[in-house]
């Protein structure tokens, strides 16, 4: 199965409304079977979250592109096919 990390780094102008809005987001994913892990990173600098159940690159970096984090341009959002072991 084919697995995409999704790393979120906070920008400059990183606007805390946005995080109630993207918790909700991945509840959403969960909800649909495509939220396999989540979490933040301890030094407050964003965070990370991996998809599974999705199609393919494509089909990741559209359900990235929704994200309140991205609506909001509180970070910068990379998707990265994750060949796991």
């Amino acid at each position: 199965m084919k697995m995409y990390l999704v790393m979120a780094l906070r920008k400059p102008s990183f606007d805390s409304a946005a995080i109630a809005p993207h918790l909700a987001f991945l509840d959403e994913l969960a909800a649909a079977g495509q939220l396999h892990l989540t979490g933040g990173f301890s030094d407050g600098s964003g965070g990370a979250y991996v998809l599974k159940n999705v199609s393919g690159l494509e089909h990741a970096e559209a359900i990235v592109a929704r994200d309140p984090l991205v609506l909001h341009d509180s970070s910068e959002l990379t998707v990265h096919e994750w060949n796991t072991r």
